[in-house]
């Protein structure tokens, strides 16, 4: 394999990596102006689903900055798992008729259906990447190169400042102790 084409691999898989940790950027920042905009606290499920995405993104940073692994796409695909099952147990609290769902909707779904949503599409994305990957013939530990350019920095900075962010936000929701079932203030700021 000629230096060019492992380099153009290399950029496939940085690009498609950072392409995934944008998308759960972008999750996790409507999510964050939802909180911060609108003053709609998450739930304690919320919470849980948001602490997924994290963990997903965490593994789509992991290979951009460690390498490409099996073991950062399983955490991704793991994590993607207990997210979906999260939004799953929070749909079901919402399926009575005459239920209102918990917060405002997007595109008339609620968030939680939503993150079923993205937990799923992220499961998929990852499918499509191994495929794209075999079809580029990388195995056996081919491509597994850490990415430190300036695109690669750009998307590390805003998952960690999102990150930073969601976690401060956290804290002051629900202090040192359990988070209220339905917030309507941030308990560290009376």
């Amino acid at each position: 394999m000629s230096i060019t084409e492992m380099s153009r691999q290399r950029s496939a898989g940085a690009i498609l990596n950072m392409l995934g940790l944008l998308g759960i950027s972008l999750v996790l920042a409507v999510a964050f102006y939802y909180q911060l905009a609108l003053g709609e606290l998450p739930c304690p499920l919320c919470l849980l689903q948001r602490a997924g995405f994290i963990a997903i993104g965490m593994g789509f940073l992991f290979n951009l900055r460690i390498g490409e692994r099996a073991s950062h796409y399983a955490m991704i695909l793991v994590a993607s798992l207990v997210t979906g099952f999260i939004s799953i147990r929070q749909v079901s609290l919402h399926l009575t008729p005459g239920d209102p769902g918990y917060g405002s909707t997007l595109f008339g779904l609620h968030f939680y259906t939503w993150a079923l949503i993205a937990a799923v599409g992220v499961i998929c994305y990852v499918a499509v990447v191994f495929v794209l990957k075999d079809l580029a013939g990388e195995r056996n530990g081919a491509g597994h190169v850490p990415t430190n350019g300036l695109a690669s920095n750009a998307a590390f900075t805003i998952f960690a400042l999102l990150v930073a962010a969601n976690l401060l936000s956290t804290v002051l929701e629900c202090g040192a102790g359990q988070c209220d079932d339905n917030p309507v203030r941030y308990l560290l700021l009376k």
